[in-house]
């Protein structure tokens, strides 16, 4: 038997429009019945529209849909719309296309109001910021663990992270508070110069260079340098899913990767201040001799005297902390990474982004505590 193809009946008495449906739908019908229910809308002038499914057969999602848009059209015009009985398997995928079906909707991201967004922000990084801790937790109890099994400590990875964390960045770090030297005392020249008080360069650039520029300095160029490195490198074993099979042999990731790197950064960090240090300071006394007349003798002499032992080592003492923080953040953004190349960028950038502000209010806090013990 050769199934009828659908048809659709449209009468319209007085104030009530009829659809009537019959036969079996096939999808190559569609087209047109949807043409002559979309021209339907505008040409039915009655108030009140019934919907007559009784005769038809059966019903696929397609045609489901196709009634269900004309029904909320029909509606939204203004028209009145009823059903009237149809079969149970009719029934129920009409009801299934009103239901899940979305007709002419743009995806439209819920408003939600400042405080909203200022609440949701604070909650989303008051939960990161709980698991940097507990990442920073598990990372102090392997260091600290460490002096007690100094044999269990992979001292060639360590010497080999100081060569290239430490000395490597030795060059670009003299290079950088040499010229911070050399800028900073060629502008307080200018204005000494205009007192007579050449000589009190050397209190400025002594005082400023060994507390303070030094340690930035060489805390941002490791950042930079040393803390994006760290974060490629071990996001990158983690896509490659070395952390994994590090596990899975039994070593400990914190012991055999993050360890080493940390302990390099520690030690080499006050060395790297201390030839900052000196930098900084060859760089002022040359543009003392140029610009002020001041020769070398001199500025050391008035640099023994003036400037206190002190200063020197609350600039080294800035050095291990920094050095924990920059390799901490960096190692943890390496270990957020996902399993895309385009998070290995993300977290490399937000690792030398972090360590930078890290470093910053980490020194802002020691400002704050050595100017108020008096030191």
């Amino acid at each position: 038997m050769t199934a009828r193809k659908v048809m659709l009946h449209i009468e319209e008495e007085s104030n009530t429009a009829t659809f009537k449906l019959q036969g079996t739908p096939t999808i190559q019908r569609l087209s047109s019945l949807e043409q002559k229910l979309a021209a339907s809308v505008d040409k039915v002038k009655a108030k009140n529209i019934v919907w007559d499914l009784s005769e038809l057969e059966s019903m696929d999602s397609a045609l489901a849909v196709l009634i269900a848009k004309h029904i909320k059209q029909a509606a939204d015009s203004g028209h009145h719309v009823t059903l009237n009985e149809m079969q149970d398997e009719v029934k129920k995928m009409l009801t299934m296309a009103q239901e899940h079906t979305h007709f002419n909707s743009v995806f439209e991201a819920p408003k939600e109001s400042i405080l909203q967004a200022i609440g949701a922000d604070i909650i989303d990084r008051w939960i990161k910021f709980g698991a940097f801790l507990g990442f920073f937790g598990q990372l102090s109890l392997t260091f600290f663990s460490s002096f007690y099994h100094l044999r269990h400590i992979r001292w060639k990875e360590m010497f080999f992270e100081a060569n290239e964390s430490g000395i490597k960045a030795l060059p670009i770090i003299v290079l950088t508070t040499f010229l911070t030297g050399v800028v900073v005392a060629y502008q307080s020249a200018a204005q000494l110069k205009l007192y007579g008080a050449n000589i009190f360069i050397v209190d400025m650039l002594g005082i400023s260079i060994l507390r303070e520029m030094a340690p930035m300095l060489a805390a941002i160029i490791v950042a930079g340098r040393s803390g994006s490195a760290y974060a490629a490198q071990i996001g990158v074993m983690k896509i490659t899913e070395e952390l994994d099979a590090m596990r899975t042999m039994g070593f400990d990731p914190y012991a055999f990767l993050v360890l080493p790197r940390m302990l390099a950064l520690i030690i080499m960090m006050p060395i790297l201040i201390f030839f900052a240090d000196i930098a900084g300071v060859v760089g002022g006394m040359l543009i003392a001799k140029i610009d002020l007349g001041l020769s070398p003798t001199l500025f050391l002499e008035r640099f023994v005297e003036v400037v206190s032992i002190k200063h020197f080592w609350v600039g080294m003492l800035k050095g291990p902390f920094f050095a924990i923080l920059i390799a901490s953040i960096g190692i943890y953004r390496g270990l957020q990474v996902k399993n895309d190349t385009q998070s290995i960028g993300f977290n490399t950038t937000k690792a030398v982004v972090e360590s930078i502000f890290a470093v910053i209010i980490c020194d802002a806090f020691f400002s704050i505590i050595f100017t108020n013990l008096g030191y």
